[in-house]
């Protein structure tokens, strides 16, 4: 009788060990593949992230176009009248004169559009980089989360 119970104690014990192997081996399955989905997951957001940053960096692109198309076509129409003003000065001095106040029309006009590409690219720059800084900033969470 001793040898029945003892069996069937082993047969239990076993019994429990399996189950609690085949729960621990789902559980684990279940945690990986949830973390291959995540991953995969965060993946493609990634991916969206960068494409959106793609877009964003074409559009300023064309808008940096625009601008100088529209501030070279300014420019052209300025020395024309200016060139046609120079050409009616009667005196030396007036030509001198017209000339002095175009390069300085000119220069001020440059500077101008300077700054105002220069705004133009940091607006930009703080845009394109926007998307992906987010992603970095998603990363950095997950890996504080993972850690904790």
């Amino acid at each position: 009788m001793a040898t029945k119970t003892a069996a069937k104690d082993a047969t239990a014990q076993m019994e429990a060990f399996a189950a609690d192997a085949q729960k621990t081996m789902t559980d684990t399955v279940e945690k990986m593949t949830k973390g291959f989905e995540e991953v995969s997951s965060f993946g493609q957001e990634n991916l969206d992230a960068v494409m959106k940053s793609t877009e964003i960096a074409a559009k300023a692109a064309e808008g940096f176009g625009q601008e100088v198309q529209s501030y070279t076509k300014k420019s052209f129409e300025e020395s024309v009248a200016a060139a046609k003003d120079m050409a009616a000065a009667k005196t030396m001095t007036e030509l001198f004169e017209k000339q002095s106040a175009f390069a300085q029309s000119m220069f001020d006009g440059w500077m101008k559009q300077s700054s105002k590409m220069g705004e133009m690219m940091m607006a930009s720059a703080k845009d394109v980089t926007a998307p992906v800084g987010d992603r970095v900033n998603a990363a950095t969470a997950q890996m504080k989360s993972m850690t904790a």
